[in-house]
């Protein structure tokens, strides 16, 4: 999505890379509901998304903070960032899915 935004949207790297996060976020949510999490449970869509959106920003912005105090802390892992990334991505998706489990999703189950 990317490489498309950047191709036939917009040159601005940073406007196609706002945009490809937003594609990602609406397929992972419609991916969630299908396949995860009860999608049949009711309640408010647009709030449910709005909670989702929240979520994955708070589990990139995990991801990101990981992997920069990592290599902030120990400069040598910046010669072999596999490490920071793959710590980052695993708090990233535990907090992702926390929030999805407990909040997002979980919402419409306090709402009954």
């Amino acid at each position: 999505m990317l490489t498309l935004a950047l191709h036939y949207f917009t040159p601005s790297v940073y406007v196609a890379r706002a945009l490809s996060f937003t594609v990602a976020v609406i397929a992972t949510w419609l991916l969630n509901r299908m396949f995860v999490f009860d999608a049949d449970a009711g309640g408010s869509r647009v709030a449910e998304y709005g909670r989702y959106f929240v979520m994955q920003v708070a589990g990139a912005l995990s991801n990101l903070g990981v992997f920069v105090a990592l290599i902030e802390l120990l400069p040598r892992l910046g010669a072999a960032p596999i490490v920071p990334l793959a710590a980052g991505a695993a708090l990233g998706a535990a907090v992702n899915y926390a929030g999805a489990t407990l909040w997002v999703f979980g919402a419409r189950r306090a709402d009954r």
